[in-house]
């Protein structure tokens, strides 16, 4: 005989279940938007790429299909290994100074000063103006004939380099221009900073730490996600650069393609030199 439990365990198990199908739905629908972006921008494009990369194309005549050929010559275009070397310099120099000068502000902007909202934002500020604008900016600051930096640099007696001008100038250049817009990196730093709850740095002091054992034993720790994801994102940025270097080499990547990043080696085979195949 069944006891008497069995048919409410039942329906309570058949509400379970439809209680679930209701939240697999909504989750659907609200990923719906995402899921569909991503396909139409992201997964498409990708789809698509891969499939002209196997043709010739020439954007104003029909893609003729060629197989691996495109790939072929990638293999020895030493240009291709030029604007990789480059771009990998760039993001290996740019990513650790940027992260370290950002999270070296916030700490500052961290401590309970006068006036702290205006230094806020004015750190900020920078990180919100157009890159073309940055561009144009720093251009003039670096001309090595009437540029500012190079001006400040004979009032103590040095003798400024050419900058963009100089093969061995023009990407650490374009790195310390990059510098200006670490606002954005540090206002995240600040934001996981205020969130490190302050018995923490206590605690510590009560087991004696001081400031650099407070510093390497509780706010690092702490704030290791925020690191990760500044990281992680400056790095996808870092290695997306194109606008400032087309700015401010007149999209020659000079000199002597010394800051011919991919990306713009990637514009120019597409869409200078019309072979969208290759690009």
């Amino acid at each position: 005989m069944r006891s008497a439990g069995t048919l409410p365990n039942r329906q309570s198990k058949r509400k379970i279940g439809k209680m679930a199908q209701r939240e697999e739905l909504a989750f659907w629908l609200f990923i719906l938007p995402w899921l569909i972006g991503f396909i139409v921008f992201s997964a498409g494009p990708i789809i698509a790429s891969m499939g002209i990369s196997l043709t010739e194309y020439s954007i104003l005549q029909p893609p003729t299909f060629i197989g691996l050929e495109n790939y072929k010559q990638l293999f020895i275009d030493e240009l291709f290994y030029k604007a990789v070397f480059n771009t990998i310099y760039y993001v290996g120099v740019s990513v650790p100074l940027g992260m370290t000068l950002a999270f070296l502000m916030a700490i500052a902007l961290n401590q309970k000063l006068s006036g702290q909202t205006w230094f806020r934002t004015i750190f900020y500020l920078p990180s919100v103006v157009s890159g073309i604008a940055v561009a144009l900016l720093w251009g003039w600051l670096l001309n090595p004939d009437f540029g500012l930096i190079n001006y400040l640099l004979s009032l103590v007696g040095i003798q400024g380099p050419q900058w963009l001008y100089s093969t061995t100038w023009a990407m650490p250049s374009i790195i310390l221009m990059s510098l200006w817009g670490v606002g954005g990196s540090m206002v995240v730093f600040l934001a996981g900073l205020q969130g490190i709850p302050e018995h923490l740095y206590e605690a510590a002091e009560l087991d004696g730490a001081g400031e650099w054992g407070k510093f390497w034993n509780v706010t690092v720790p702490m704030i290791s996600p925020v690191i990760f994801f500044n990281m992680i994102v400056t790095i996808i940025f870092a290695f997306q650069i194109f606008d400032q270097v087309y700015i401010m080499t007149s999209g020659k990547g000079g000199p002597a393609n010394a800051t011919l990043v991919y990306v713009l080696y990637l514009y120019r085979q597409g869409f200078e030199y019309f072979k969208m195949g290759y690009a």
